[in-house]
């Protein structure tokens, strides 16, 4: 039994004093992190980057993109405030607690990376290869109604999202051996294959009331607010248009130190608009106080009014250290002719990103050079003697420049004029056996270069790809862009059906299992994987294995440096650009901790002012 396991009583005592027990078989803990690096110890008090002793009151009133027809956001079935763009952000979307706080988008840690503490869990713990992990449920921990919560809710929570619930708990779980009450207070998690990320994984699911759950129909996408345990709870919806969550008074964790000095607003409201224009003009009246901009022509143009001028609207980037998503143009590799090295080098050459930054984007953004952006995982130029090291094995998959080529993407000067890399892309090219004949490069059977490039109805995106575009049938290569309706897009999508598409691959601080399926050989032809390139080399193989089974958080972090050169190496796509900041204009109604916040905005930090 479990219980067999737990250290000996002077080491509980040392439990007591700093927070975490380990001795060779099982470490207790406050809190996870997948290598053991907690800032906060046990007894702390608050998050360093709250205001613990902010006012609580005030309505804060937001923009919801889009529309929204149910309010039971783990299903497939209807849309929830929820799934509309942007909306975890602001950390109210997602009722129900879970075991941790920290890890999950909607309600993670503004200042530490890939670390969550215990929420509705008192404390996690678990053996040294991860092959379970059992959590110790608050007595205090309390449903809406009153309800405790307890190991049987987390047990029925696991069932029947697993069973009913989006496929991405399906895809989050999938390691996921079992789930067991020990007793009322506690609950053991047992895993297929031992992962440093998985008490982070099963930590951060929503727990449920089975109580509720089985009086009710989970699978029906409704209006009717369900009972949930978090710091808000819907107190009015007007179909589609708006929602209104309200601050729990007697909220069972408000005193807890993960949230002392977060929710302070007794009012959260979404407003909703189709039209993202229309949305705007509401809030250059008043009608709701945050903008987040994500169009930098917008940002740049749209902000010439009184209330800005007259500092009645305050507009400020906020610069964070979040990992970036990686935005590019996905070369297809399963087939010609993006399966040859050089036509992906030459094509990736003419994109002029220097040139589309200055004409398009008013220089608002920062090209993306590695695949894992924003993050420690970057790739040095030159390969340090510690990579080297670590591929010694690989040697005879490696080619002979490795460690020294030169992985960045080409910097332009931004008058469009690249000649230079013409001539690079065309010797390139020539080296593969196309040559030119009437303005067009053909191969050996006369067959012309040629490619499309996928997506669906994106407005937007065309003027993205135009210069490419142009700068490609300069040198001979025919390119255009369809576009297909959505579910035909999904379709071709899942089945690798295209040349080039443009997506867009989320990152976490602590990549885990979407490694495999993002870059592993295992992932490249089973249908809707996101190996989207098509990824299939035995050096890419042995570095994703290498960072999941790192015992050392250098060795995660050089695993993923040593991927990210050969990703890039490969050229396996067009990586796109970034930006390291929020992008935020707000009516001056509030007050917010005097420092930026490194992972996240922290709407749940901020306060009304005069309060």
């Amino acid at each position: 039994m479990i219980f067999a396991k737990r250290s000996r009583p002077f080491l509980a005592l040392a439990a007591l004093l700093l927070g975490v027990a380990s001795h060779a078989e099982v470490t207790r803990s406050h809190g996870y992190h997948p290598f053991d690096n907690l800032k906060y110890p046990a007894d702390f008090q608050h998050l360093a980057y709250v205001n613990p002793d902010a006012p609580k009151g005030g309505t804060l009133r937001l923009y919801g993109q889009g529309t929204f027809d149910s309010l039971n956001p783990y299903i497939l079935k209807g849309i929830s405030p929820a799934d509309t763009p942007g909306m975890q952000m602001y950390g109210v979307t997602e009722l129900a607690d879970s075991l941790l706080m920290g890890n999950q988008s909607h309600n993670r840690l503004g200042d530490e990376a890939g670390a969550a503490y215990g929420l509705i869990a008192e404390w996690v713990e678990y053996p040294e290869d991860r092959s379970w992990a059992t959590f110790r449920i608050r007595e205090q921990a309390r449903f809406h109604d009153g309800h405790p919560i307890r190991a049987e809710d987390v047990v029925f929570s696991f069932d029947i999202l697993l069973s009913k619930g989006k496929p991405e708990y399906t895809l989050q779980l999938a390691d996921l051996a079992s789930v067991e009450a020990v007793d009322p207070l506690t609950v053991k998690f047992t895993f297929k294959e031992g992962r440093k990320d998985l008490p982070l994984v099963v930590g951060s699911i929503p727990i449920l009331p089975r109580h509720y759950w089985e009086k009710n129909d989970f699978e029906r996408a409704t209006l009717t607010p369900a009972l949930s345990s978090g710091p808000y709870q819907v107190s009015s919806v007007k179909p589609g248009k708006q929602v209104v969550f309200q601050r729990v008074k007697d909220y069972w964790a408000a005193d807890l130190p993960v949230n002392r000095g977060r929710y302070n607003f007794d009012q959260v409201v979404f407003e909703f608009f189709r039209d993202a224009d229309v949305g705007f003009e509401a809030f250059k009246s008043g009608d709701y106080d945050l903008h987040y901009d994500y169009s930098s022509k917008h940002w740049a143009t749209a902000y010439d009014f009184a209330a800005v001028k007259q500092g009645q609207i305050i507009k400020q980037e906020i610069p964070h250290q979040m990992p970036r998503p990686v935005q590019a143009f996905f070369f297809n590799t399963r087939s010609a002719p993006f399966n040859d090295l050089n036509v992906r080098k030459a094509a990736s050459l003419l994109f002029d990103f220097e040139w589309s930054n200055r004409n398009l984007f008013s220089n608002a953004y920062s090209r993306t050079v590695s695949w894992f952006p924003n993050s420690p995982y970057s790739a040095p130029v030159p390969a340090t003697s510690k990579e080297q090291d670590l591929l010694a094995d690989q040697a005879e998959h490696l080619p002979d420049n490795f460690f020294n080529a030169d992985i960045h993407p080409p910097v332009n000067d931004g008058s469009g004029q690249i000649r230079n890399r013409m001539r690079e892309a065309l010797s390139l090219l020539q080296a593969s056996g196309w040559r030119l004949q009437d303005h067009k490069l053909v191969n050996a059977q006369g067959k012309p270069l040629r490619f499309t490039v996928l997506n669906y109805h994106n407005p937007g995106i065309y003027r993205i790809l135009a210069p490419w575009f142009r700068n490609l049938k300069r040198l001979g290569i025919e390119a255009d862009y369809r576009e297909v309706e959505p579910a035909a897009y999904k379709e071709r999508l899942d089945n690798f059906d295209y040349d080039v598409v443009l997506f867009v691959l989320p990152m976490r601080d602590y990549p885990g299992p979407e490694l495999t399926d993002y870059f592993a050989s295992s992932s490249a032809d089973i249908p809707g994987s996101k190996n989207l390139a098509g990824i299939n080399h035995p050096v890419i193989d042995y570095l994703v294995r290498t960072a999941l089974a790192a015992e050392e958080e250098a060795e995660y972090v050089l695993s993923l440096q040593a991927l990210d050169r050969m990703l890039r190496y490969q050229h396996y796509g067009v990586l796109n650009y970034h930006i390291r900041h929020h992008r935020v204009a707000w009516w001056d109604r509030f007050s917010r901790p005097s420092e930026p916040i490194p992972f996240g905005l922290g709407l749940d930090t901020w306060w009304m002012k005069n309060k």
